[in-house]
């Protein structure tokens, strides 16, 4: 029979090599860490810290870094079956520089092409992805063949059952113009039922920054809740029955990378705990600022103790539905 993972992510996977310096251009640094890194690789291991079962689908090269990754994965608890080598492709490495609070340059060595773009239709395992609680999918895996074809037919499989989610995730480098990018990332909502992005992101799937407005062109596209991350004005949450609207978490910032996917990996938490949409955001948004405040992204991913500390929560939640629920249209 097949696994009923809790989480299912599919898409980038890589080696973030990082300074050791603080705002130190890469010109002079002169040490750094490696991590396992790639964004839903990265939401992949923050769900996993919460204790959910959690499987990531990408593709790495057949090298060291390769079997890095596997290492890293299996560590932090996350099911490796579907990461697989991709010949004569090396696994990605990303560097980037650190200038807190806001200023974090990203430097992508994906050539001649990431592997972890040739991940094929009939490669996938659609009964795993159907069965899954969760599936996550990014706007990258639609950027290039046969990515998109891939993660196209796992979200036309999947048929909108349990919850599926698509990161907006716009990177313009990988994109040939955003109005590309807005093509295939409106495409693939119609087969999803949450939909996360910041200003930009929402800006290049429905064509405004505005993020009330956005948040109901992308309801009207078919998703039933719509997040939009406003940066320091907090996070939007939208369903059909209402919105909601949840502060930023106050922490001295370190490197925002991987904040991102601290808050998805949160959210998928919160959503299948029951949690109502509020408490979500706040849980997700309380995992996003301890990230930004650690210089590693997945080794830097909380669990939830931590991030009901950061809270100052009293309560500690258990698996089940909450008030609100079906009218913040998580079920």
């Amino acid at each position: 029979m097949t696994q009923r993972f809790d989480v299912i992510t599919m898409g980038r996977v890589g080696v973030d090599v990082y300074p050791q310096q603080v705002g130190v251009s890469l010109v002079d640094v002169e040490s750094f860490g490696k991590y396992l890194g790639g964004s839903a690789t990265n939401v992949a291991v923050a769900a996993a810290r919460y204790g959910r079962s959690v499987a990531l689908i990408t593709r790495t090269g057949a090298d060291p870094f390769g079997e890095y990754v596997h290492k890293a994965l299996r560590e932090f608890g996350v099911d490796d079956r579907w990461v697989t080598p991709v010949p004569g492709l090396p696994t990605p490495v990303t560097f980037c520089e650190i200038f807190p609070p806001d200023d974090f340059p990203l430097y992508f060595y994906r050539y001649p092409k990431a592997p972890d773009l040739v991940i094929h239709p009939e490669e996938l395992d659609y009964d795993a992805i159907r069965a899954a609680r969760v599936f996550w999918v990014t706007g990258t895996g639609l950027s290039e063949e046969p990515s998109r074809s891939a993660t196209l037919a796992a979200l036309a499989k999947r048929a909108k059952s349990g919850i599926t989610v698509l990161d907006l995730d716009y990177r313009p480098m990988f994109w040939p113009s955003r109005e590309e990018a807005g093509r295939w990332v409106r495409e693939a909502l119609a087969h999803v039922t949450v939909a996360v992005g910041n200003l930009e992101e929402v800006e290049t799937a429905v064509g405004t920054r505005d993020p009330r407005d956005a948040a109901e062109r992308l309801l009207a596209l078919g998703v039933d809740v719509a997040v939009v991350k406003q940066g320091p004005r907090g996070v939007l949450g939208r369903t059909r029955d209402g919105e909601v609207e949840v502060p930023p978490v106050p922490v001295e910032v370190v490197n925002g990378l991987g904040a991102g996917d601290a808050f998805g990996g949160a959210l998928c938490h919160g959503m299948l705990a029951g949690w109502d949409l509020e408490y979500t955001l706040r849980f997700a948004n309380a995992a996003g600022a301890i990230v930004a405040s650690r210089l590693a992204c997945s080794s830097a991913m909380p669990d939830q103790a931590e991030v009901e500390a950061l809270l100052g929560a009293s309560e500690t939640f258990e698996d089940g539905p909450r008030p609100g629920l079906e009218e913040d249209g998580i079920a």
